[in-house]
């Protein structure tokens, strides 16, 4: 019965789109029946994601459902930039770093309880987080202690975006080839074949991309209308937004007990957004009218290595224990209010 209330929840994108384009509704409107429109895409995503790790294994089947889900965040990211909201998109990439490194990882293990994680495959992506954050510091210092000019914070962004994208495909390399023939095995009966999978995981994601680009556009008049400032709406409910598609994958996941995939694609995600969204989006931006520079806050650097530290703290014993989710989710709700005060 919830399989069918999930797959005619789905109506709710085209319902948004209606919404948008046709009836031109308020934006409270539009936030409310877009993020009821991402819960059930969320499913889609995860359902097809772990039928598609039938045929994978967790540690690819990890990189997938990251790869998909992250594709709504660059596209948020380039129409942010596009209209000249570069803090909005610090922001956002910051929160959502840290969101899936705490919150997602924190939740799948309450979920999921005990049970097994890839220790080697998630210890490597914690790294490229926290490298991620060393080399964010070069074009990011600068603008604390002083004013630079956004051209020599831009010249310093070019070759750390670069550094960051390299890290991006040698870690890549490397987890695919440690998963290649360790984890691939015998799907199940029921199992959708690797075609149908991958093309629902595209299909739902186009829906998310779409979704997402419109309840972001809601999201500064909602902001407004319940009275929270512009970074808060960034790094917190546009990061989770923007995510909600593998947020939501990686919970159904963990709970049906596949602790090892769930735990994957919550590092995976928050490491794709460090060391590819991230230098991806700045490089894009070179080309349009508005560019992204790498001068990231303090607090969005404090946070994102905070959150790479207790990963790596929870996962190096390769196992999953729920009183360390309850404080990985802990931490992420002072985190939360750390980004209200601020």
């Amino acid at each position: 019965m919830a399989r069918r209330i999930l797959w005619a929840s789905l109506a709710f994108t085209p319902v948004v789109v209606a919404a948008r384009f046709v009836f031109d509704a308020n934006a409270t409107t539009l936030f409310v029946l877009a993020a009821l429109a991402l819960l059930p895409l969320a499913w889609l995503i995860g359902e097809a994601t772990e039928h598609a790790a039938e045929h994978t294994g967790p540690g690819v089947g990890g990189f997938l459902n990251a790869s998909f889900g992250n594709a709504p965040e660059l596209i948020i990211s380039l129409f942010a930039v596009a209209d000249n909201l570069p803090n909005v998109v610090r922001g956002s990439m910051a929160g959502s770093v840290v969101s899936n490194v705490l919150l997602v990882l924190g939740v799948a293990m309450i979920f999921g309880g005990e049970g097994r994680i890839d220790a080697r495959s998630l210890r490597w992506q914690i790294v490229a987080i926290a490298g991620a954050v060393a080399l964010l510091l070069v074009p990011s210092v600068p603008r604390w202690a002083g004013d630079p000019s956004e051209d020599v914070l831009l010249f310093l962004s070019i070759p750390v975006a670069v550094a960051l994208l390299v890290t991006y495909v040698v870690i890549t390399v490397r987890n695919l080839r440690i998963h290649r023939e360790a984890e691939r095995g015998e799907p199940r009966h029921e199992a959708w074949s690797l075609r149908k999978s991958i093309a629902w995981l595209a299909v739902a994601t186009i829906a998310t991309a779409l979704v997402s680009e419109i309840l972001v556009h809601s999201l500064e008049d909602f902001g407004h209308a319940v009275g929270l400032d512009q970074f808060f709406i960034a790094a917190v409910i546009v990061a989770i937004v923007g995510n909600a598609a593998e947020h939501g994958g990686a919970v159904v996941i963990a709970h049906r007990g596949n602790t090892e995939l769930a735990t994957e694609i919550a590092v995976t995600s928050g490491m794709q957004v460090a060391v590819f969204v991230v230098p991806a989006v700045a490089l894009i931006s070179l080309v349009m009218s508005h560019h992204l520079t790498l001068a990231f806050r303090p607090i969005e650097l404090g946070t994102m290595a905070l959150a790479a530290g207790l990963a790596w703290l929870v996962t190096r014993d390769g196992r999953s224990q729920r009183w360390e989710g309850f404080l990985l989710a802990g931490v992420y709700l002072v985190v939360v209010v750390a980004y209200f005060l601020s």
